[in-house]
């Protein structure tokens, strides 16, 4: 194929992996950690069925769109009232979530933005990994399958701390 053919051929394919911009996300105040880079790896190219997407920070990724996003380097909460969710990984241990209401202080500026969000943090992990799934992607009315595709890459995280229920309480 001649140079001019060949170039021209190349030109639709880059304005077409161009159109979709990067989702804009704030890095986590831990995103530089190590471990992070290691959780990005472990993480699914697909999401309930929602292709990936670039962002535009470090130790971020999102999917579909509107996004679904992942924040690796986030603050970890400390002990809590709110509920906590337990996901297994698949090799029989557990990832700990606690669910951000609307009105907490520590639920970040992207997630306020996406009126009827759902936010997760990890709890006792380090770095702490925050999933704000947007209403629309919350798959009928379950947003807590997302955490499940993502226990596996969250878990490489690890965990020093759990959630523990009033009953566990001696």
């Amino acid at each position: 194929m001649p140079r001019r053919s060949l170039a021209l051929t190349l030109v639709p394919l880059a304005v077409l992996t161009g159109c979709s911009s990067p989702v804009d996300l704030p890095p986590g105040e831990h995103a530089a950690d190590p471990t992070c880079g290691d959780v990005l790896i472990s993480t699914p190219e697909a999401l309930g069925g929602l292709e990936r997407r670039s962002t535009s920070s470090q130790a971020t990724t999102a999917w579909g769109d509107p996004a679904v996003t992942l924040r690796c380097g986030v603050e970890p909460p400390g002990p809590t009232t709110d509920r906590c969710l337990s996901v297994e990984t698949g090799d029989g241990s557990f990832v700990d979530w606690i669910a951000l209401e609307g009105d907490d202080e520590s639920l970040p500026e992207h997630a306020r933005q996406s009126r009827g969000s759902w936010t997760f943090v990890t709890y006792g992990r380090e770095p702490a990994v925050e999933v704000v799934v947007p209403a629309e992607q919350g798959t009928s009315g379950q947003p807590t399958a997302y955490l499940v595709e993502l226990a596996g890459a969250v878990g490489v995280s690890p965990a020093d701390r759990f959630c523990v229920g009033a009953t566990d309480v001696s």
